[in-house]
């Protein structure tokens, strides 16, 4: 068994688990946000941590899948969109791609916003963003779920072959169909 493999498909269904609950409470704060007017800026400060902590959480992931898998980190200034890249492109004898452009499209808007929570005070969030980001979560985290659960899927195959076995046909197989699932 490769341990790095299993342990990194371990890693991956523990993100993906707290962010089902980090989806729902931002979810919850909108909603709290516009039925209780007084205490909207409270809410909206939870909805934009939700939010930041979603991008984040996904990004622990994939930090862990470069360091485990690929072997290799970004650095420097970029490194957040670097990584985020990275994920969508195959590392031949290593991995197939973990998500699609459509998801990785998705995530940059969220990974652009985690930057605005860092980088300014709370009481200058955009209401409406906020709203439309907390909404669109839901498909977002399906797509994402679905790509890395079906990734996480081809590394405990990986985990159970010899060391010297790179791509089982049947894990690749069924990685490759999982859009037709």
């Amino acid at each position: 068994m490769i341990t790095r493999y299993q342990m990194t498909a371990e890693r991956i269904r523990q993100e993906l688990s707290a962010l089902e609950r980090v989806a729902t409470r931002a979810k919850r704060s909108i909603t709290l946000a516009r039925e209780r007017p007084a205490d909207q800026d409270l809410y909206l400060d939870s909805a934009a941590l939700s939010l930041h902590n979603f991008y984040t959480g996904l990004e622990r992931a994939f930090h862990q899948i470069a360091a485990m898998i690929d072997e290799q980190v970004p650095t420097g200034g970029g490194w957040h969109r670097e990584l985020l890249g990275q994920m969508s492109k195959e590392r031949p004898q290593v991995r197939p791609a973990i998500k699609s452009e459509e998801t990785g499209e998705a995530l940059d808007e969220y990974l652009r916003f985690r930057h605005v929570v860092r980088s300014i005070y709370a009481f200058e969030f955009d209401p409406e963003r906020l709203e439309r980001l907390a909404k669109g979560l839901e498909p977002v985290l399906q797509r994402a779920r679905k790509e890395l659960h079906a990734f996480a899927d081809f590394l405990e195959k990986l985990a159970k072959a010899d060391a010297h076995v790179v791509y089982p046909e049947e894990a690749v197989f069924k990685y490759e169909n999982r859009k037709g699932a």
